[in-house]
């Protein structure tokens, strides 16, 4: 995600972090270079002059413009459901990391250790892993690389049991409900307050299975094919309706109106995808960190990781 301030308005014309202009550019380099060739040719084709006024144009762009902002707010609105459910997951570990360390109670009443033998800790910090399972699985991510960044908050068992899951956090939250059951069986929790903690494992249960629905259902391929067959067709064949009527300014003028349709396609694949490492994704790095540094410092501990902070203004 690109997080800085607004530029001037100078160097915003300039920027190309976060832009899609780099996506975009050989597509645009192509397509002002034909309109180059058409405008030297007169619109020549082979000595066959191709004749076309810019009324039909004007039609086809006007509803292509339609299309693709209907399919750049779906394709938003999916990047914004995802932010909100992350955020969601946030709410619900800081609930139940307070709710472990005042709801469940060990018989000697003793403070919360910070070690994994404490059930109390365990939780907490298996929610920790819980968050960053689910980033792993989203982004279709290495078990090597998963498991390096949940070994810290995981015994050495249940690390090699989660390693050969398919549903990773769907595994570390069916060890969390076994764990509060344990909990109501040995009399240190209330099995009305029990029932309290599960309500907070159900809603991070719905968030996972939520970014699982978002990451697993694209916005329909056809309407997509539709669109980019129709932006490119429509550019590349825009200087044949447009050199009989402004002649030598006619590669500039389509280069406009190709970036901003070749843009806004770009920039609709990008963000319908959220859970992605490009530029424009949600950060899951800086937010699970987040989740880690609230939970382990609702534990008393003070060995804290620091927050992450965007680097060339990207924060991953």
């Amino acid at each position: 995600m690109i997080v800085r301030d607004r530029p001037s308005a100078l160097r915003l014309f300039l920027l190309l972090r976060g832009s899609v202009l780099p996506t975009i550019l050989p597509s645009l380099t192509l397509n002002m270079f034909v309109a180059t060739l058409v405008t030297i040719s007169h619109g020549d084709l082979f000595r066959l002059k191709i004749t076309l006024t810019p009324i039909p144009f004007s039609l086809i762009g006007l509803a292509l413009a339609i299309f693709l902002g209907f399919r750049n707010n779906a394709a938003y609105d999916r990047y914004w459901e995802a932010r909100k459910l992350w955020g969601e997951l946030v709410h619900r570990s800081r609930s139940l990391a307070r709710q472990c360390q005042t709801l469940i109670a060990l018989p000697e009443d003793l403070p919360v250790r910070t070690d994994l033998q404490d059930v109390r800790t365990r939780i907490v910090h298996r929610a920790i892993a819980f968050a960053y399972a689910l980033k792993h699985q989203l982004r279709d991510t290495s078990t090597a690389d998963a498991e390096a960044e949940l070994r810290p908050h995981l015994l050495q068992s249940e690390l090699e049991q989660v390693s050969s899951k398919y549903n990773r956090p769907d595994f570390l939250l069916l060890r969390m409900g076994k764990d509060l059951q344990a909990c109501v069986q040995a009399g240190r929790i209330d099995p009305c307050l029990a029932a309290t903690v599960d309500d907070t494992l159900s809603a991070m249960a719905a968030a996972a299975a939520a970014c699982e629905r978002i990451k697993g259902t694209p916005i329909p391929f056809s309407y997509t094919l539709l669109l980019h067959r129709t932006a490119y067709l429509y550019c590349f064949l825009l200087p044949f309706g447009l050199v009989d009527s402004i002649g030598f300014m006619t590669p500039f003028v389509v280069g406009i109106v190709a970036y901003t349709f070749f843009g806004l396609d770009a920039l609709g694949d990008e963000i319908e995808e959220p859970f992605g490492t490009e530029a424009n994704d949600l950060p899951l790095d800086a937010i699970c960190r987040t989740i880690e540094i609230n939970m382990r410092e609702s534990l008393g501990e003070t060995n804290l990781p620091q927050p992450l902070t965007p680097v060339n203004y990207c924060l991953s």
